[in-house]
Order: structure tokens, then sequence, then C-alpha cells
């Protein structure tokens, strides 16, 4: 099982929000590609990186940020989400190096987009779920859908998407822990990868993500625990290896 840190950007730094709300944030660094760095240097196998700015904005604000991380550590697959909402800015990060774009509002308001991107770009493309009570919220946390996370998931399956990361939204940046029963859930019923993120606050989550792991949860993503100390981050990658 992976464990991906999270680093979200916004005007620049590395911050991370409460529940997805801009006016809640903590800076944690100036220096993404430092902490991109360090997060590499811990054994990290992949990185997540989230343009918070191009989330709220409709479009990329933090590209200059992301190439730079790209090209400082081409070995380590980076992933990126916030403010893909055409085929532009996938192509451009891609060109760049990153290895997986994450679709998420876009997903959600035009299905029909993901199956075009599906195709235009195998292999490439994460689709972000993100939840409230099995439903699933858009715009940047800020609305609730009527769409069925379940039923979601398996249509963009059938499109050809790499994998789906879920995000239990009342947990996320709470450090509450993670919903296991809710990501092992949707992982059982697609055949596609689950990454699971939010709320995971310290090593009983990342055992309780790897015991349900055969289902299909591929791997967790975790930002303000490691980034507040709650979780060790060298300590929680040899874990969840161990349930590769």
């Amino acid at each position: 099982m992976l464990l991906i840190p999270a680093i979200d950007l916004k005007e620049g730094k590395c911050v991370r929000l409460r529940q997805g709300r801009m006016d809640d944030d903590t800076v944690f660094s100036d220096d993404p590609v430092a902490v991109a760095g360090r997060w590499v240097e811990a054994g990290a196998r992949r990185i997540h990186l989230v343009d918070l700015d191009g989330a709220f904005a409709g479009k990329p604000k933090n590209a200059d940020v992301i190439h730079r991380i790209v090209k400082a550590y081409p070995d380590v697959p980076v992933q990126i989400g916030g403010g893909i909402r055409d085929e532009e800015p996938i192509q451009g990060y891609l060109n760049a190096g990153v290895q997986y774009v994450i679709i998420g509002t876009k997903a959600v308001s035009a299905p029909h987009f993901v199956a075009d991107v599906a195709v235009e770009f195998p292999g490439h493309i994460i689709i972000g779920l993100d939840a409230k009570d099995g439903k699933v919220a858009i715009d940047g946390w800020s609305k609730l859908s009527n769409h069925d996370v379940i039923d979601l998931a398996q249509q963009f399956e059938s499109d050809g998407v790499e994998a789906i990361i879920y995000t239990d939204i009342s947990r996320d940046g709470m450090m509450q822990g993670v919903n296991v029963e809710a990501t092992a859930k949707l992982a059982s019923s697609i055949q596609i990868p689950v990454i699971a993120s939010g709320g995971i606050a310290n090593m009983d989550d990342i055992h309780a993500l790897g015991k349900v792991a055969d289902e299909g949860i591929m791997g967790a993503i975790t930002g303000r625990a490691i980034y507040e100390g709650t979780l060790d981050f060298v300590e929680a990658e040899k874990i969840a290896k161990s349930y590769s």
C-alpha cells in the first residue's frame, strides 16, 4: 500500500485546510519544493499535489511551483489536482513530467469529459470523488450534489480511468480517523484501485486501511498528520509497505 504525502498549494505556499475551507488554513512552509524533497528523502513513492487556488478559480494557479517540484524529483511519480477543467492543463502537466492528473468537479458536472480525456490520455487520469454521507461534493466542497459516490465511481471505471481518490470531507484535515468502512465499501464495488484520503491521524489508521487493502485500496494520502507530527512518515511508510 502506498503512503502518499500531500502538498496543498495556496499562493505558492504549502498549507493545509480544515474541511476544504480556504479561510481556515495553516501555512506549513514557504518552500513547497523543499517540502517535496523532505518526503522524497523520507521514502515517499508518490507525491500528491493540490492547487487549492486552482480548485476555486477553475483553472491552474500554481503551475510554476508544480513544474519545479516535478523537475526537482523526476524519479518520484506526482499526481496533481485542482482547477483542471479542460484538456490544455492536462497536456501541460503531462508534458512537464506529472504522471497522474486528478479530475474532480468537472468529472461530476460534465461526465462526458472524463470519457474523452481517459481515451486521450490513457493511464494518466485519476478521478477525485469527495463525499459526505455517500453524496459527492463539488466546487471546492462548497456544494453537495445528488450523485451517489459508488454509482459515479462505477461509471468512471467503465470510462477507463486509472484510479479513484476517495475523500470523506467531514474528516479531511480534522485528524479524526479515516472512514475505513466507506472506503472499503467503495473499493469492493469497483475493479480499479481506490486511494483513501481524509482523516488519517496516526498509525492506527494505516493499520486499519492496510487490513482492508485487499478490497482494492492501493494507497492513502496523508497531510496534516505528517506536518503536525501525529504520524511519523518514515515509520508509517514502512507499515504501509508491509500491506503491499
